[in-house]
């Protein structure tokens, strides 16, 4: 007779964080998150530094917290750490420390190779069933970037694009940052 197989909690990802931090809690699995690449880290710091420009324009304070990798605790058996989330400061006027366990009000993902099933399929159906608000997801290798909003209930495309090499990305408003506009330029490391 087989032995049930154990699903892994919060608890069991804290305990396996004193060896390596760069690890996540996905189904009741504790995983190692992919080593990030150039074009990953690219990605990351250029969207952060459009979305945080955009908030603090002309050094205002801006409505939103966007924090990079950070580990957010959606049940007992679900702790991922996202490339990038925010949250509305109405929301959570002031940061929490350690593991968030508030809901995202938004969530940007960069895709990396042979982990693409986890942000494409688990984290949209994740975030959707917990009600994140907008969702984005990017690729570096193709280029792209795709953007949902929540919906009664359901992720609904409401910004996508592809830009081959050799083509200049656009300039973009995308919500929930759809008061200025993004640089894709810097999010796909063209020079601008």
């Amino acid at each position: 007779m087989s032995e049930a197989i154990r699903r892994q909690t919060i608890d069991d990802l804290m305990d396996a964080w004193a060896q390596d931090e760069r690890l996540e809690l996905i189904d009741g699995e504790i995983v190692q998150r992919p080593m990030a690449r150039f074009h990953h880290g690219l990605a990351q710091s250029g969207l952060n530094f459009q979305v945080q420009t955009q908030q603090l324009g002309g050094g205002q304070r801006g409505g939103w917290w966007i924090v990079t990798e950070v580990s957010v605790r959606y049940n007992e058996h679900q702790c991922p750490s996202h490339d990038l989330a925010g949250w509305r400061r109405e929301r959570l006027p002031t940061p929490p420390a350690g593991v968030v366990d508030i809901v995202p009000d938004w969530v940007c993902e960069i895709l990396s190779p042979g982990h693409e099933r986890k942000d494409l399929v688990h984290h949209l159906l994740l975030l959707q069933r917990v009600g994140v608000p907008y969702y984005w997801i990017i690729s570096p290798e193709d280029r792209s970037l795709i953007a949902y909003a929540l919906e009664d209930g359901r992720y609904t495309l409401i910004f996508s694009a592809e830009y081959p090499e050799g083509e200049t990305p656009e300039r973009a408003r995308i919500a929930p940052f759809e008061a200025g506009e993004i640089d894709l330029s810097a999010v796909f490391g063209d020079e601008g």
